[in-house]
C-alpha cells in the first residue's frame, strides 16, 4: 500500500470503456468512461479509484507498478479471434483497444502478484489470458435488455471466494450473454449458478486472482471489492 502524504488507503485502477461518441452539455466527443457504480465500491470498501483508459499495451507493467490493485471492468463481449473461435451471430461488436489494453493489465498484474479482480467480461477475459475459451451464447442471465436482473450464486468449499462470501447461496446482480468454457491454464472454479454456470474462477493461492461473472458494482454487497482492497493493503 503507497503512502501518499493524504491517505494510506490502497490505490485500485479500474478499467473503463472506451466509446466513440459520448453527450453531455454541448459536447459530443470520444470518451472513456466508467459507470459510477465502480469508484463508489471501491470507496465503499476502503480503496481510491484510478480510470485506466485503453492506452497502448507496453505501458501496462508500468502502470500496474504505480497500483496496489487491479479491477477489470465489465462492458463488451471479448473478441472471438482472442481464443481461436469464430464469430457466431449474436456475439457483440468487437472492442479491440479495450481487448488488448485490459488483456496486457491482467498479464501484468499476474506477472508482478498485483491482486487482480475481473467482473464480467473482467472475468471472462482473464480465462482467456490463461488460454480458456468462451460460450458466446447463453439464454437465462438477462432478464431484460439494459435492466441487470439477479440470480443465485453457490460458492465452491475451500476456494478464495468462499472464504470471502461463505453462504451456502448468495443472490447477485447479473447482466451477461457470455461465460466460461474451456477453464484457462491454472484457474479453478470458484463459484457456480444454479444451471451449472461457472460464475468465478480464480488462482490458487499465493495469488490473488478472482473472477466474478456479476456485477458487485451494482449491488450493496461490498465484501468481494472489500477483499481485493484489503489484499492491496
Amino acid at each position: 500500500m503507497r503512502e501518499n502524504g493524504v491517505s494510506g488507503r490502497p490505490l485500485i485502477g479500474v478499467s473503463t470503456y472506451l466509446e466513440s461518441k459520448v453527450s453531455w452539455g454541448v459536447w459530443e466527443l470520444p470518451a472513456a468512461l466508467l459507470p459510477a457504480g465502480y469508484p463508489r465500491l471501491v470507496r465503499a470498501a476502503g480503496g481510491l479509484t484510478a480510470m485506466l483508459p485503453p492506452d497502448d499495451p507496453s505501458y501496462a507493467a508500468e502502470v500496474v507498478a504505480r497500483l496496489d490493485g487491479v479491477v477489470v471492468a465489465g462492458g463488451p463481449d471479448v473478441e472471438p479471434e482472442r481464443y481461436g473461435a469464430a464469430r457466431e451471430e449474436r456475439t457483440g461488436p468487437p472492442a479491440r483497444e479495450r481487448d488488448a489494453w485490459e488483456l496486457a493489465l491482467i498479464e501484468a498484474a499476474l506477472a508482478s502478484g498485483t491482486p487482480l479482480l475481473g467482473i464480467c467480461r473482467g472475468m471472462q477475459l482473464m480465462n482467456v489470458a490463461l488460454g480458456g475459451t468462451l460460450v458466446q451464447h447463453m439464454e437465462g442471465h438477462v432478464e431484460r435488455v439494459g435492466a441487470f436482473g439477479t440470480h443465485a450464486v453457490k460458492p465452491v468449499p475451500g476456494t478464495l471466494y468462499e472464504s470471502v462470501v461463505p453462504e451456502a447461496s448468495t443472490d447477485v446482480p447479473t447482466y451477461h450473454h457470455q461465460a466460461v468454457d474451456r477453464l484457462g491454464r491454472d484457474l479453478v472454479v470458484s463459484a457456480y449458478a444454479e444451471d451449472g454456470t461457472i460464475e468465478a474462477v480464480e488462482l490458487p493461492r499465493p495469488a490473488w486472482a478472482l473472477g466474478v461473472q456479476w456485477h458487485p458494482e451494482m449491488g450493496e454487497d461490498t465484501r468481494v471489492m472489500a477483499a481485493l482492497v484489503r489484499a492491496a493493503s
